[in-house]
């Protein structure tokens, strides 16, 4: 198992310590462009699907919030990328 795929086993089971960084990862492993917005505000645009995803950078810390990675699993698995 590479890298990409241990770290979207790690997403799968939404962790409490998952940082912005461990996310943009796998995000762009999937082919997900970081378009930046205002702000903390973040797109994330799959131009093959033209699939967005909006995102807030965690401040002040670097943690991302459960509920915002329970929403990127729901499109990744909409999207059939994760099963």
């Amino acid at each position: 198992m590479g890298r990409h795929e241990k770290l979207v086993a790690r997403f799968e089971r939404i962790p409490v310590d998952f940082s912005w960084e461990e996310l943009c990862r796998p995000l762009a492993g999937f082919g997900f462009k970081k378009v930046g917005g205002a702000g903390s505000r973040y797109k994330f645009v799959r131009a093959e699907t033209n699939r967005v995803v909006c995102l807030h950078r965690p401040h002040p810390g670097n943690i991302v919030k459960n509920y915002a990675l329970r929403q990127v699993l729901e499109v990744l698995k909409q999207d059939g990328l994760i099963e």
